[in-house]
């Protein structure tokens, strides 16, 4: 049966993923500076970021005043519906800095704690990905699914970096480790797109430690709804110390591989 508020939320959250990506898109300044840096210098936000999160929240909240909101340039709210919109508006933000084209917007709802709606919108690449819990993965309007398992040794991986030294030489000496034991290694710079790209069969696997909520919470949901198995460490749900998303077959030495080398840590 259709649940009437998951339609509700996949409409808004299509509609607020399209024109934040337009936005960002369209309004992007051919002088475009870093407006702040949060965890290093090189970590960094512009202004397009921050106006793109007003936008979303703005359109949300005009609908239903009484969700909550968590975002990634400060967005936050309880609510009191017992709806919750997690939000990153510009996932992959160097990319844009320099005018790449692996970025997206990526939005998803929670119900009671429970993740439900997720949508991609990934402009430079026109492409529109989304998936409801039940309900399957979606890429412009056609069905996703992951890719069949090949032997690990043919699995193609992507994965990120921190943006914090140490942490990400700690990171590269997993990656020259895991190379040898994979057909390749890919470093896309956005979370969200790479989970979608496992959704859509572009890529076997993918792996990364220190996300936020809103860099995985929409992708997460996409990848799953499209077959594939995402978890952290062995037996814990994704999350900051290690996101792991792949096809099956591939998930699970990929997970206990990451595991031994200890990829969950700095």
């Amino acid at each position: 049966m259709t649940d009437p508020l998951l339609t509700e939320l996949l409409d808004l959250a299509l509609e607020a993923a399209r024109r934040a990506g337009a936005l960002l898109r369209d309004g992007r300044p051919a002088d475009l500076q870093v407006a702040a840096t949060k965890s290093s210098p090189i970590d960094v936000v512009t202004e397009m970021d921050i106006r793109a999160e007003k936008l979303i929240t703005g359109f949300l909240a005009e609908s239903r005043p009484t969700d909550g909101f968590l975002g990634e340039e400060g967005a936050g709210s309880e609510g009191s519906s017992g709806v919750r919109w997690v939000i990153d508006p510009l996932d992959g933000t160097v990319n844009y800095l320099y005018g790449l084209p692996t970025w997206a917007v990526s939005i998803a709802a929670e119900r009671d704690g429970e993740r439900v709606v997720g949508v991609v919108e990934a402009p430079m690449r026109r492409e529109t990905f989304h998936a409801v819990l039940g309900r399957g993965a979606y890429g412009n309007g056609e069905t996703l699914r992951c890719r069949p398992a090949p032997p690990l040794d043919q699995a193609l991986v992507s994965t990120g970096f921190n943006y914090v030294t140490d942490v990400r030489a700690h990171q590269a000496a997993v990656a020259q480790r895991l190379i040898p034991r994979l057909r390749d290694i890919r470093r896309g710079g956005s979370a969200a797109v790479d989970l979608c790209d496992v959704a859509a069969g572009r890529l076997d696997g993918y792996y990364e430690r220190g996300l936020h909520p809103w860099d995985l919470a929409a992708g997460d949901l996409i990848a799953r709804e499209a077959g594939a198995l995402t978890g952290g460490r062995p037996g814990l749900p994704a999350d900051g110390d290690l996101t792991v998303a792949a096809t099956p077959g591939v998930f699970e030495p990929l997970q206990a591989i990451l595991d031994d080398l200890g990829a969950w840590h700095d």
